[in-house]
């Protein structure tokens, strides 16, 4: 029985040979694919770190200028707020003995203290009173100093200050010229680029138009930083009346004397005035008047020589014959 039971087992151990080998290579298979898809996934990740990595540098180094320009400007906008840009203006009425020696006292006051004088007029009022008008320019920081000396100069008769606080106004027309100067750079690069003729020449316009934007800003800006730099006083100076002019004087006999005469000779005047304007129409209608006379004269004489005449021949007439009567 033995021979008989050998194949049997050879066979049975074939056939689980067989098996573990196909298990076995399913396995090598599996573990394959399993090992293509991870290497597979590793390398796309790895792709994706490699393409993400610039991204995220050039995404920090966005972030960073635009940080830092943030950060710039708002360094730059406390340091132009930092200083109030404000306009100071006063106007000083002052009564002083002599107009010529304030006058030069402030002048020399103001050019002492590093300002100017703007303008100046003088008026004589009469024979003994003048009255200056001046306007000076005056340091900001000298210009409490300055003022305190000219209301000192004299009796101050009115005093009027104002001061305009115009940081915005400064800070807004600088960075206007800013863009605009970065503007007329475009346009300067666009038209060294350009190759039509028509490019060209609308490009020259709005460069034009540009540059004269920038020139108004650029005026604007002197104007405020003139403006701020130096404080504007308007001093009006003038002499105090006489005594004689200032008391109140009733008045007497010889002032209404004098009014009377005043008036005499003012009616006389008039008179005379009116005389000469009549005089001549008064002048035609004499000789008129006088031409109509001469002119009924003559004609009565003629008219009385005339009569005589007209009587003469009836005189000297022949008398009629008388008719011969019949027996």
């Amino acid at each position: 029985m033995q021979p008989g039971r050998h194949p049997d087992r050879s066979s049975t151990h074939r056939s689980r040979t067989v098996l573990a080998a196909g298990t076995l290579a399913a396995l090598l298979v599996l573990s394959g694919c399993g090992a293509g898809d991870s290497a597979d996934s590793k390398s796309a990740a790895g792709d994706n770190a490699k393409y993400a990595a610039p991204r995220a540098e050039r995404g920090a180094a966005g972030a960073a200028d635009q940080g830092s320009a943030e950060s710039g400007s708002a360094k730059k906008k406390p340091s132009a707020l930092s200083t109030p840009q404000i306009i100071r203006k006063a106007s000083l009425s002052v009564e002083v003995k002599s107009v010529p020696k304030a006058v030069a006292a402030a002048r020399a006051a103001v050019e002492s203290a590093g300002g100017l004088v703007a303008s100046e007029s003088t008026e004589r009022l009469d024979a003994t009173h003048e009255a200056s008008h001046i306007v000076l320019r005056v340091p900001q920081g000298e210009y409490d100093a300055v003022l305190q000396e000219l209301a000192g100069g004299g009796k101050l008769l009115s005093r009027t200050t104002t001061a305009k606080d115009v940081t915005d106004q400064v800070v807004d027309v600088e960075s206007r010229i800013a863009t605009q100067r970065a503007s007329v750079t475009r346009v300067r690069k666009l038209m060294d680029q350009a190759d039509k003729l028509a490019d060209v020449v609308t490009l020259e316009g709005e460069l034009s138009n540009r540059q004269a934007e920038l020139e108004s800003l650029l005026a604007q800006q002197e104007s405020l930083k003139d403006r701020t730099t130096l404080a504007t006083v308007t001093l009006s100076l003038s002499e105090p009346e006489s005594a004689s002019n200032s008391k109140d004087d009733d008045p007497g006999f010889l002032d209404a004397l004098g009014g009377g005469w005043h008036a005499f000779v003012t009616t006389v005047r008039w008179i005379a005035m009116a005389v000469g304007a009549a005089a001549p129409f008064l002048a035609a209608a004499a000789g008129l008047l006088l031409l109509g006379r001469l002119l009924r004269t003559w004609l009565a004489r003629r008219r009385v020589t005339r009569e005589p005449q007209a009587s003469r021949p009836d005189e000297r007439a022949p008398a009629a014959p008388e008719a011969p009567t019949t027996p």
